[in-house]
Protein backbone atom coordinates (compact mmCIF):
# COMPACT_ATOMS: atom_id res chain seq x y z
CA UNK A 1 0.00 0.00 0.00
CA UNK A 2 1.29 3.46 -0.91
CA UNK A 3 0.15 6.10 1.57
CA UNK A 4 -0.38 9.56 0.15
CA UNK A 5 1.81 12.22 1.76
CA UNK A 6 2.08 15.98 1.96
CA UNK A 7 5.87 16.30 1.82
CA UNK A 8 7.88 19.41 2.64
CA UNK A 9 10.61 17.95 0.44
CA UNK A 10 13.40 19.59 2.42
CA UNK A 11 16.30 17.57 3.74
CA UNK A 12 17.43 18.39 7.26
CA UNK A 13 20.68 20.41 7.17
CA UNK A 14 21.50 19.24 10.69
CA UNK A 15 21.02 15.58 9.92
CA UNK A 16 17.79 15.23 11.90
CA UNK A 17 15.65 12.27 10.84
CA UNK A 18 12.42 13.04 8.98
CA UNK A 19 9.21 13.76 10.87
CA UNK A 20 5.99 11.94 10.01
CA UNK A 21 2.63 13.41 11.06
CA UNK A 22 -0.43 11.15 11.43
CA UNK A 23 -3.86 12.80 11.44
CA UNK A 24 -6.94 11.85 13.43
CA UNK A 25 -10.17 10.12 12.46
CA UNK A 26 -11.88 11.82 9.48
CA UNK A 27 -8.85 14.08 9.09
CA UNK A 28 -6.22 14.10 6.37
CA UNK A 29 -2.70 15.21 5.62
CA UNK A 30 -3.85 18.57 4.34
CA UNK A 31 -5.31 19.43 7.77
CA UNK A 32 -1.65 19.67 8.81
CA UNK A 33 -0.46 21.75 5.87
CA UNK A 34 0.47 24.82 7.93
CA UNK A 35 2.41 22.69 10.43
CA UNK A 36 4.25 20.89 7.62
CA UNK A 37 5.22 24.25 6.13
CA UNK A 38 6.70 25.51 9.41
CA UNK A 39 8.45 22.33 10.53
CA UNK A 40 9.60 21.59 6.99
CA UNK A 41 11.85 24.64 7.07
CA UNK A 42 14.41 22.79 9.19
CA UNK A 43 13.78 19.08 8.61
CA UNK A 44 11.97 16.94 6.07
CA UNK A 45 8.37 16.73 7.27
CA UNK A 46 5.64 14.54 5.84
CA UNK A 47 1.97 14.43 6.80
CA UNK A 48 0.46 11.11 5.75
CA UNK A 49 -3.05 10.22 4.70
CA UNK A 50 -3.74 7.11 6.76
CA UNK A 51 -5.58 4.19 5.09
CA UNK A 52 -9.21 4.91 4.20
CA UNK A 53 -8.58 8.67 4.47
CA UNK A 54 -7.65 11.45 2.09
CA UNK A 55 -6.02 10.18 -1.09
CA UNK A 56 -4.63 6.96 0.40
CA UNK A 57 -6.03 3.57 -0.66
CA UNK A 58 -9.15 2.05 0.81
CA UNK A 59 -8.98 -1.27 2.61
CA UNK A 60 -11.30 -3.54 4.57
CA UNK A 61 -8.94 -3.48 7.59
CA UNK A 62 -8.81 -0.54 10.03
CA UNK A 63 -7.14 -1.25 13.35
CA UNK A 64 -3.98 0.07 14.97
CA UNK A 65 -1.62 -2.85 14.26
CA UNK A 66 -2.52 -2.51 10.57
CA UNK A 67 -2.05 1.27 10.55
CA UNK A 68 1.27 0.92 12.39
CA UNK A 69 2.53 -1.62 9.84
CA UNK A 70 1.69 0.71 6.97
CA UNK A 71 3.45 3.65 8.63
CA UNK A 72 6.44 1.40 9.36
CA UNK A 73 6.80 0.78 5.62
CA UNK A 74 7.03 4.53 5.05
CA UNK A 75 9.69 4.90 7.75
CA UNK A 76 11.70 2.04 6.24
CA UNK A 77 11.46 3.66 2.81
CA UNK A 78 12.77 6.94 4.26
CA UNK A 79 15.83 5.30 5.79
CA UNK A 80 14.61 3.33 8.77
CA UNK A 81 14.22 5.95 11.50
CA UNK A 82 11.89 8.92 11.96
CA UNK A 83 10.29 11.16 14.54
CA UNK A 84 6.57 10.40 14.69
CA UNK A 85 3.78 12.79 15.67
CA UNK A 86 0.17 11.64 15.79
CA UNK A 87 -3.11 13.29 16.73
CA UNK A 88 -6.06 11.37 18.18
CA UNK A 89 -6.46 8.21 16.04
CA UNK A 90 -3.09 9.02 14.49
CA UNK A 91 -1.64 9.30 17.99
CA UNK A 92 -2.79 5.78 18.77
CA UNK A 93 -1.27 4.54 15.52
CA UNK A 94 1.98 6.33 16.42
CA UNK A 95 2.03 4.80 19.91
CA UNK A 96 1.36 1.34 18.46
CA UNK A 97 4.27 1.77 16.06
CA UNK A 98 6.58 2.89 18.88
CA UNK A 99 5.61 -0.11 21.02
CA UNK A 100 5.90 -2.67 18.23
CA UNK A 101 8.84 -1.26 16.22
CA UNK A 102 10.72 1.02 18.63
CA UNK A 103 13.86 0.92 16.48
CA UNK A 104 12.00 2.91 13.82
CA UNK A 105 10.88 5.73 16.13
CA UNK A 106 13.51 8.33 17.00
CA UNK A 107 11.06 10.25 19.22
CA UNK A 108 7.32 10.47 19.67
CA UNK A 109 4.77 13.28 19.98
CA UNK A 110 1.22 12.24 20.95
CA UNK A 111 -1.42 14.94 20.54
CA UNK A 112 -4.52 14.83 22.75
CA UNK A 113 -4.97 11.09 23.10
CA UNK A 114 -3.91 8.39 25.57
CA UNK A 115 -3.22 4.64 25.17
CA UNK A 116 -6.68 3.68 26.44
CA UNK A 117 -10.12 2.87 25.08
CA UNK A 118 -12.62 5.72 24.71
CA UNK A 119 -16.34 6.26 24.43
CA UNK A 120 -15.84 9.47 22.38
CA UNK A 121 -17.36 7.95 19.26
CA UNK A 122 -17.48 9.65 15.87
CA UNK A 123 -20.19 7.20 14.77
CA UNK A 124 -22.90 9.93 14.61
CA UNK A 125 -20.65 12.00 12.33
CA UNK A 126 -20.04 9.04 10.04
CA UNK A 127 -23.77 8.29 9.96
CA UNK A 128 -24.63 11.90 9.12
CA UNK A 129 -22.03 12.01 6.36
CA UNK A 130 -23.22 8.72 4.86
CA UNK A 131 -26.79 9.98 4.90
CA UNK A 132 -26.03 13.21 3.04
CA UNK A 133 -27.91 13.39 -0.29
CA UNK A 134 -24.79 13.86 -2.41
CA UNK A 135 -26.49 12.90 -5.67
CA UNK A 136 -29.03 15.71 -5.29
CA UNK A 137 -26.71 18.35 -3.86
CA UNK A 138 -26.03 21.30 -6.16
CA UNK A 139 -23.81 23.22 -3.76
CA UNK A 140 -21.57 22.44 -0.80
CA UNK A 141 -24.02 24.42 1.32
CA UNK A 142 -26.65 21.76 0.59
CA UNK A 143 -24.46 19.10 2.17
CA UNK A 144 -23.63 21.34 5.13
CA UNK A 145 -27.34 21.97 5.68
CA UNK A 146 -27.94 18.24 5.88
CA UNK A 147 -25.16 17.81 8.43
CA UNK A 148 -26.49 20.75 10.45
CA UNK A 149 -29.68 18.80 11.19
CA UNK A 150 -27.70 16.52 13.51
CA UNK A 151 -24.36 18.33 14.05
CA UNK A 152 -24.97 21.77 15.54
CA UNK A 153 -21.30 22.70 16.00
CA UNK A 154 -20.24 24.74 12.96
CA UNK A 155 -16.57 24.06 13.67
CA UNK A 156 -17.11 20.30 13.62
CA UNK A 157 -19.08 20.58 10.38
CA UNK A 158 -16.33 22.66 8.80
CA UNK A 159 -13.83 19.96 9.77
CA UNK A 160 -16.02 17.22 8.27
CA UNK A 161 -16.71 19.22 5.14
CA UNK A 162 -12.99 19.24 4.36
CA UNK A 163 -13.56 15.61 3.34
CA UNK A 164 -16.05 16.58 0.62
CA UNK A 165 -14.79 16.84 -2.92
CA UNK A 166 -16.46 17.53 -6.23
CA UNK A 167 -18.57 20.25 -7.75
CA UNK A 168 -21.31 20.68 -10.31
CA UNK A 169 -20.62 17.18 -11.63
CA UNK A 170 -21.35 15.60 -8.26
CA UNK A 171 -19.90 15.24 -4.80
CA UNK A 172 -18.19 12.39 -2.93
CA UNK A 173 -16.66 11.83 0.47
CA UNK A 174 -12.94 11.08 0.38
CA UNK A 175 -12.84 8.75 3.44
CA UNK A 176 -14.09 5.17 3.30
CA UNK A 177 -17.05 5.86 5.58
CA UNK A 178 -18.46 2.33 5.41
CA UNK A 179 -15.24 0.76 6.73
CA UNK A 180 -14.66 3.50 9.31
CA UNK A 181 -18.16 2.99 10.65
CA UNK A 182 -17.78 -0.79 10.72
CA UNK A 183 -14.46 -0.56 12.60
CA UNK A 184 -15.41 2.22 15.02
CA UNK A 185 -14.92 -0.11 18.02
CA UNK A 186 -11.34 -0.86 16.85
CA UNK A 187 -10.66 2.86 16.47
CA UNK A 188 -12.01 3.67 19.94
CA UNK A 189 -9.94 0.90 21.52
CA UNK A 190 -6.19 0.53 22.03
CA UNK A 191 -4.26 -2.72 21.54
CA UNK A 192 -3.31 -4.80 24.57
CA UNK A 193 0.43 -5.41 24.90
CA UNK A 194 2.24 -8.03 27.00
CA UNK A 195 3.47 -6.89 30.38
CA UNK A 196 6.84 -5.20 30.12
CA UNK A 197 6.41 -3.88 26.59
CA UNK A 198 7.32 -0.20 26.51
CA UNK A 199 8.88 2.53 24.41
CA UNK A 200 11.84 4.16 26.14
CA UNK A 201 12.51 6.93 23.63
CA UNK A 202 11.74 10.63 24.19
CA UNK A 203 7.97 11.10 24.29
CA UNK A 204 5.84 14.22 24.57
CA UNK A 205 2.09 14.16 25.24
CA UNK A 206 0.36 17.39 24.19
CA UNK A 207 -3.11 17.99 25.66
CA UNK A 208 -5.70 20.63 24.92
CA UNK A 209 -6.72 22.59 28.01
CA UNK A 210 -10.41 22.36 27.10
CA UNK A 211 -10.25 18.68 26.09
CA UNK A 212 -10.85 15.64 28.30
CA UNK A 213 -9.01 13.10 26.16
CA UNK A 214 -5.94 13.07 28.44
CA UNK A 215 -6.98 12.77 32.09
CA UNK A 216 -5.01 12.39 35.35
CA UNK A 217 -6.43 8.86 35.63
CA UNK A 218 -4.47 7.88 32.53
CA UNK A 219 -1.06 8.90 33.87
CA UNK A 220 -0.20 5.46 35.25
CA UNK A 221 -0.80 3.62 31.98
CA UNK A 222 1.07 6.33 30.05
CA UNK A 223 4.11 6.12 32.33
CA UNK A 224 4.10 2.30 32.19
CA UNK A 225 4.18 2.21 28.39
CA UNK A 226 6.20 5.41 27.86
CA UNK A 227 8.47 5.87 30.90
CA UNK A 228 10.27 8.88 29.37
CA UNK A 229 7.01 10.72 28.67
CA UNK A 230 6.37 14.26 29.75
CA UNK A 231 3.21 16.32 29.42
CA UNK A 232 2.37 19.78 28.19
CA UNK A 233 -1.04 21.47 28.08
CA UNK A 234 -2.01 24.04 25.45
CA UNK A 235 -4.13 26.90 26.78
CA UNK A 236 -7.38 27.67 25.00
CA UNK A 237 -7.26 24.53 22.88
CA UNK A 238 -9.75 21.71 22.58
CA UNK A 239 -9.22 18.33 20.93
CA UNK A 240 -7.94 19.81 17.66
CA UNK A 241 -5.00 21.39 19.47
CA UNK A 242 -2.94 22.31 16.40
CA UNK A 243 -5.88 24.18 14.86
CA UNK A 244 -7.20 25.84 18.02
CA UNK A 245 -3.90 27.39 19.13
CA UNK A 246 -1.27 26.77 16.45
CA UNK A 247 1.34 29.18 17.80
CA UNK A 248 1.31 27.68 21.30
CA UNK A 249 1.25 24.18 19.83
CA UNK A 250 4.33 24.79 17.70
CA UNK A 251 6.08 26.50 20.60
CA UNK A 252 5.42 23.45 22.80
CA UNK A 253 6.96 20.94 20.40
CA UNK A 254 9.86 23.08 19.11
CA UNK A 255 12.68 23.76 19.43
CA UNK A 256 13.37 21.88 22.65
CA UNK A 257 11.65 18.60 21.85
CA UNK A 258 11.87 18.20 18.08
CA UNK A 259 15.20 20.01 17.91
CA UNK A 260 14.10 22.49 15.26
Amino acid sequence: MHLNALDSGAASPSGLPPLLILHGLLGSARNWGAVVKVLGETRRTLALDLPNHGSSPWTEVMDYPFMAREVAKVVEHLGGRAAIMGHSMGGKAAMTLALTRPELVERLVVVDIAPVSYSHTFAPYVKAMRGAPLAEAKFRADVDAHLAATIADRGVRAFLMQNLEGGAGGYRWRPNLAVLGAHMDDILAFPRFPEGVRYDGPTLFVAGEASDYIRPAFEDVISALFPAARMVEIAGAGHWVHADNPQAFLAAITPEFLGQ
